[in-house]
């Protein structure tokens, strides 16, 4: 599993994808995404565990990982969970979570990152929101004790310089690598984005490793102690779990 920052991650939505759900992900590994997250919670466990394997071959190929949305991991070591729960986050090699506000964001405790949104108003969850915008993006980061990657109505390279801008750690996307003609072009597009907007901040570049051990205790988390911005270090992923 790879312990660096992702830069551009792919969530997964085969009811918006264009063809084939592994044929999409292999266009978007194929322009640079090396994080997707495997949704389709609809699905049978059984058919969901065999895409997971699928999906998780074409990743292993570029040193990428495959993340598991939900508690189960599906022979994984990866999951990504929702705000509701569970709590406390089960010890696996990489956990997110999904949130929304600050209150969400107080809650974490092991978790390695988290997802916010919607920063932007999104086509897949319209009405989902309000949308944070880059001043509410910016202003929950400083909250956050884990680095966050930002989320919703991202299809454009304004929009992910804006959100690195921000202070977000990488971006995930949905909708604008699922629904493309050309998934690799759009994939390679973004990510470079990202890439220029970190070279600009290489202090805070989300391809730098994060550690857990660089990040304050749940019990020290008071506004007076929470830094302005999850500090990037060697990571040592699975560690203090």
């Amino acid at each position: 599993m790879s312990n660096r920052a992702p830069g551009l991650v792919l969530l997964t939505d085969r009811w918006q994808a264009r063809r084939p759900l592994a044929q999409v992900v292999a266009g978007a590994v194929a322009g640079g995404v090396r994080w997707v997250v495997l949704r389709e919670k609809d699905l049978p466990r059984a058919e969901r565990a065999a895409l997971a394997v699928d999906l998780r071959a074409i990743l292993t190929a570029v040193g990428g990982t495959l993340i598991v949305a939900g508690p189960d991991p599906l022979d994984g070591d990866a999951v990504h969970l929702p705000s509701a729960g569970p709590y406390p986050p089960p010890r696996l090699g990489l956990v997110g979570r999904s949130c929304h506000d600050g209150a969400e964001l107080a809650r974490l405790t092991t978790e390695d990152y988290a997802i916010l949104s919607p920063v932007f108003p999104t086509r897949t969850k319209p009405g989902y929101g309000p949308p944070l915008h880059p001043a509410g993006l910016s202003m929950l980061i400083r909250q956050s004790p884990v680095p966050i990657l930002a989320l919703g109505g991202v299809e454009t390279p304004e929009q992910v310089r804006a959100c690195v801008a921000a202070g977000a750690a990488g971006v995930a996307v949905l909708g604008a690598v699922m629904r493309a003609e050309d998934p690799t072009r759009v994939a390679a597009t973004l990510t470079a984005a990202v890439e220029a907007a970190c070279r600009q901040a290489p202090a805070e570049s989300p391809d730098v490793a994060w550690s857990r051990h660089d990040r304050p205790q749940p019990a020290s988390r008071t506004p007076a102690n929470r830094p302005g911005r999850p500090r990037a270090a060697t990571v040592t992923t699975g560690a203090g779990r």
